[in-house]
């Protein structure tokens, strides 16, 4: 079964962008997350919503 969370690891190595950014960037969707009444996890982000957000889809294409 599939992790239902990102860590900054794999953003980072997903989207070839630095560690710190990758940071930045969970911090910035588990924000969004947060004021649509979620609860969120520092240093991670919901990996179907990830998705959606980076590239409009729901899931990841193999």
């Amino acid at each position: 079964m599939e992790n239902k969370f990102i860590r900054a690891d794999d953003v980072a190595q997903e989207l070839s962008v630095s560690k710190p950014y990758a940071y930045k960037l969970i911090r910035k969707l588990n924000e969004e997350l947060e004021e649509q009444g979620f609860i969120t996890i520092a240093g991670r982000v919901n990996r179907q919503y990830f998705y959606e957000r980076l590239y409009g889809a729901g899931k990841k294409s193999k």
